[in-house]
Order: C-alpha cells, then structure tokens, then sequence
C-alpha cells in the first residue's frame, strides 16, 4: 500500500489528492496543512473584502470532502523535508514517512523591505486570517496607503475604498500595472479608480513605516524625506514560493523548485507543483513562473496521477486570467510583450498572486495590433503566423475566441492584415476568423515539450 504525503492545502494539494484516490483506492493519502482551514479559493478573497461575497463561499472543500476521500489531514508547519529518510520534519517533532511526496506549498505574500514593516496596521490580502485582519483594521482605520503594482495591490486599494477609508495608492512607477498595461490600459483604470475614491501617487517610493509609541502604524515616510499620514499600510509588492522547507536539501532550485516535464523533482520520488515549481513552458522554451489559479489545478492534476505511476507529461496551457478591477473586466492571455525592468531591485520584482511570467515575455518576430472603441480596447501580440498573446480590457465578448486561437496556435495569416489595421474591422475579423476556424484541427507548429533539466 502505496504512502502518498502531500505538502499543501491548496488547488495543487487538493486536486493531487482528488486525483491520487481516483486512480489509486487503497493508497494512503496524508495532505499537511500549515493553515487550520480546508481548502479555499484564494482569488475569492478580493472578493470577500468588497462584500461581493460572503467568506463561507470561498470554501471550496468542506471538512466532509476530506474524509469521503480517505484522506488524512494533519494540522502542521513542515520544517524540512528529509529526502534520505523518505519523511519530513514538522515544527511540533512529529515526523512523518511517504513513499511518494508532492511539495504544494505554494507562495507566500513578501514582506515589505522597509523598516516599521512589522508594526500593527501593516495588512496582506493573502491568506482567510490576512483578509480578516484587513477588514477587523479597516473598521477603525480613516486613511490607508497601498503599496505594489500588481493584481492584489490594487485589489487592496479596491477593498479598503469599499470600506470607506480615505485610500492611497503609491506606485513606484509612472502607470499601473506597468508589466502588462500600455498608457492607455493605465488610463483607463485610472479613471476607475479615481471614481471609486482612490488617490493615485505616481513615481512614488516609501522609505520606512512610521509607529506610534503603541507600535501602531502612524504613516510612511517617502524617499523624498516627506511624511504622510496613514494608520493602515497595505503591502502587495508580490508573492514569493516557499522553500524553506527544502533548503540545505539536495532538491535543485533556482527561483523555486526545478521539474521536469513529469513535475519530477531533482530527487526520485519527490514531485513539485504550483505556485512553489518553475515549470517548463514549451512556448518560450525556460522555466518559467506561475502563480495562477487554473495553472495550479492542472499541475495537482499531472502531479497526483503520475504520483500513482502515469507517466502524462504537463503541457504547460496559455497563461491565462480574468479579473474585475473596480468594475472594468480585464483579461490576460499569452506573451503581451510587456517588459519587466531588470534594473529593479530584486525585491520588487517578485510576481503578484494572479500574474505569470509569460505576460511580461517579448515573442520572436513581435508585432502588435489594437483596437479601441469607447472604454473597451484589444491588444493582440502577433509573432509571424501566430496570434500568442491578447489583452482584453471592458467588453469581453471576444475573450474566449481569442484564448482559443492562441492555446490552439492557429494560423492567422489569413485575417493578418485585418489585424494589423485595428478598430472595429480588427474585431469583426476575430469573431468571423474563430467561427470558421473553431470546428477545425490545430494548424500550428510542434512545440518541443520536453525539458532539458
């Protein structure tokens, strides 16, 4: 009887698990848990905080799911995994065995490099009791700053304009969101935000946390030598994988754990997966980065069923996510052409929860097209015959249709030139092309999806 031991109670753990059990009945399935909680839907939680839902709704797996499955859930921080032993080490002393063990832990919220940055009123939209303390501050707090350029940093500013604070958003550069959007997606979230309250500081850097003799937050101090007031710092520069637990271990890392197409580690019989794996990506041909909802269920799924002895390579699909940013419905798919600025402090250049790598990727032979039409626009990336990337900002009908053509690589030459003209013309082209193109086979190119490592 087969020990499978899955680190992580999150989609990867999860769906291994669910996965495990579909193809092995009597394996023994023991899931770690650092949070006393089932899974839940961390892309939810900016959800809960503008009270769109209620917290129980990000429940995904009740307590009853668990033992229907025959799964064991031990309550527990792992301190370090013991690959010569074939067991891990958790901070109470317990050691427990496996056979087969995937490391799930996923990433965690980075902590701001600045001093004061562990004063009471510095708050995280990452975890339920991070979302919870957000909102238990908010209550008492009159004025918030936001700090961090991604998804959860402005959905910060979103939650904490909702509760009625007078909100701040300091930005380090000169837009927003600056590895995916253009001037003209940033200006129109801009006016969004600015309907919803929020204060935007461009070209604005923090250089310390200001407490009051209670060890409260008091306000920010700017590189500039000013302060401002504020009694709530929301932090939301980015979420980094978790290998504490692996260091000093013989299991390869770079910027987090290394797989191969099998999501095999470096050690026989250890996998990684999620939030906390660089996976190979067969479109630019690295390992790349995902902290991605849909991307960590597909890698528990791979993960659990070659854990039992499939050998299913994880064809790694078009980063993909749709979000609602104080109501404007935003899109990203595939390489955008973004940039990422290299010459950041290293600090700052950590994904946000929701992000991917591949958006800020310049494809090979790289063109772009775009349409506007009122508050909607389109941004396709074009790489010789191939659409490989698309930003959709308002209007979302052609979302899908173009996720499709992108994960399918078809063949775009013969609307190209639609494209390449924009406007309304360029959509219409899109919404015909897919029609026709839909009922057939992919046209496009082998992809090489086998690592090197």
């Amino acid at each position: 009887m087969t020990r499978y031991l899955i680190i992580g109670n999150g989609a990867t753990g999860v769906t291994a698990a669910e996965e495990i059990r579909a193809h092995d009945r009597q394996g023994r399935i023991t899931l770690i848990s650092a949070e006393p909680y089932p899974m839940y839907s961390r892309p939810g939680l900016a959800y809960v905080i503008i009270n769109e839902i209620p917290e129980k709704q990000v429940i995904a797996r009740r307590p009853e799911w668990y033992t229907r499955q025959q799964i064991k859930v031990v309550y527990g921080s792992v301190t370090k995994v013991e690959a010569a032993l074939r067991q891990v080490a958790l901070a109470d002393g317990r050691r427990l065995p496996y056979d087969k063990l995937l490391i799930a832990t996923g990433a965690r919220a980075v902590p701001l490099p600045y001093p004061g940055s562990e004063l009471d009123g510095v708050v995280f939209l990452d975890t339920l009791d991070g979302t919870r303390e957000l909102i238990n501050k908010a209550k008492a707090a009159k004025r918030a700053v936001v700090i961090g350029g991604g998804i959860t940093a402005l959905e910060m500013a979103e939650g904490l304009a909702h509760h009625r604070l007078d909100t701040h958003y300091f930005v380090r550069k000169s837009t927003l969101w600056s590895t995916v959007f253009n001037d003209v997606e940033s200006k129109m979230l801009e006016a969004r935000m600015i309907e919803h309250g929020v204060k935007i500081h461009y070209n604005t850097e923090i250089a310390e946390v200001l407490g009051d003799k209670r060890g409260r937050v008091a306000g920010v101090k700017l590189t500039n030598g000013s302060i401002f007031k504020c009694d709530l710092v929301g932090a939301g520069i980015g979420v980094k994988p978790q290998l504490d637990l692996i260091r000093g271990t013989p299991i390869k890392t770079d910027r987090a754990i290394l797989v191969n197409e099998y999501l095999e580690t470096s050690e026989p019989n250890i996998y990684a997966a999620g939030d906390c794996a660089q996976i190979w990506d067969r479109w630019t041909q690295k390992h790349t980065l995902d902290v991605l909802w849909p991307t960590a269920i597909a890698a528990g799924r791979i993960a659990g069923a070659n854990m039992t002895g499939k050998r299913l390579p994880y064809l790694k699909g078009t980063p993909f996510n749709a979000c609602l940013l104080f109501g404007l419905h935003i899109t990203a798919i595939g390489q955008l052409g973004g940039t990422r600025d290299e010459a950041e402090p290293e600090i700052f250049q950590h994904l946000s929860r929701g992000a991917s790598e591949i958006w800020a990727t310049q494809p090979r032979a790289y063109a772009s097209a775009w349409s506007q039409s009122g508050p909607n626009t389109i941004r396709l990336a074009l790489s010789g015959e191939r659409l490989v990337g698309a930003l959709v900002v308002g209007e979302q009908t052609l979302a899908d249709p173009l996720r499709d053509l992108i994960e399918r690589q078809v063949d775009i030459r013969p609307i190209r030139s639609h494209l390449e003209a924009g406007g309304p013309a360029m959509n219409r082209a899109i919404k015909k092309f897919w029609e026709g193109a839909r009922a057939k086979p992919p046209a496009g190119a082998a992809l090489s999806t086998l690592s090197p490592y």
